[in-house]
């Protein structure tokens, strides 16, 4: 579907966790990580831990092979594979970083799906030590959004978005989130646009305290399955609306020797009933 954006959240929207806290769990290094975390933002902490984890033995394999165990919302794979399928243009918008979430979508054989991926660069360096950098580098100049952390502000990644949607012509987008960074971009929709907020987390909350802040439509849900049946919903929805503007009549061309002549009334298809045109002479 030409018409269609859809753009996820990773964590704890695809996947059924946060990958940041996942990696460092399952690799025994937790007791350091909450240590770290009071003293500097997140996304710095988590470059400090891979340097940690490295110079204690950790391996870019050892991180692979725990992000391959990572726990995914059932339905939510053949989901983003139907949406796929079904034309739509998917994204992701996210603030883990990007070797955490090629490395999970590679394994998941779903890659391919997306169109494009925003996140905090992520890459192994020249020692073999996995470095995370910010996608906004904040010790060099604040993106000024007070909603957001200094390391990423999704609103003026959305933006970016809709920007580049406008030059294809409008387009409706389905936003999908949790956690309270998806908030700034969600003030972004447009009344056309649906938002998706999982509920019980901390985008639902926020949305919850004023909801008529939110210009898009609210959809929210609780697990994989309610997910893909409401993404399944909405992606039809638009389509059903998509059809019935194309067949409308104001849309429906005129041939040229119509407009030139007097003939006999020649048959034209209006919505799927055929009408004869009247000689205009």
């Amino acid at each position: 579907m030409a018409g269609v954006d859809v753009v996820f959240d990773f964590d704890k929207t695809i996947i059924n966790l946060d990958s940041d806290n996942w990696v460092v769990d399952e690799l025994g290094a937790t007791d350091l990580f909450n240590q770290l975390l009071p003293t500097m933002p997140w996304n710095s902490v988590m470059d400090r831990m891979m340097m940690e984890l490295h110079a204690g033995g950790r391996t870019i394999d050892d991180i692979v092979e725990v992000l391959k165990r990572v726990p995914i919302l059932p339905d939510v794979v053949p989901a983003i594979k139907t949406a796929h399928a079904l034309g739509c243009n998917l994204r992701i918008v996210s603030d883990a970083n990007m070797f955490f979430i090629e490395t999970i979508l590679d394994h998941l054989e779903i890659r391919e799906c997306f169109s494009e991926i925003n996140s905090n660069p992520g890459f192994v360096d020249e020692e073999g030590r996995l470095r995370i950098r910010p996608i906004h580098e904040f010790h060099e100049s604040s993106h000024g959004c007070n909603l957001c952390p200094p390391n990423m502000c999704k609103g003026i990644i959305m933006e970016r978005i809709q920007a580049s949607l406008m030059l294809d012509g409008k387009k409706k987008v389905i936003y999908l989130g949790d956690g309270s960074g998806d908030y700034c971009p969600s003030l972004k929709l447009g009344e056309g646009d649906f938002l998706m907020p999982r509920k019980n987390f901390p985008l639902w909350g926020l949305i919850s305290q004023n909801p008529l802040v939110i210009k898009a439509q609210i959809h929210e849900w609780s697990d994989g399955e309610e997910l893909a049946r409401i993404l399944s919903s909405l992606i039809n929805t638009i389509s059903m609306a998509e059809n019935a503007q194309l067949l409308s009549p104001k849309n429906m061309a005129v041939p040229a020797y119509e407009a030139l002549a007097c003939p006999s009334p020649k048959p034209a298809m209006v919505a799927n009933s055929i009408q004869f045109k009247q000689p205009i002479c």
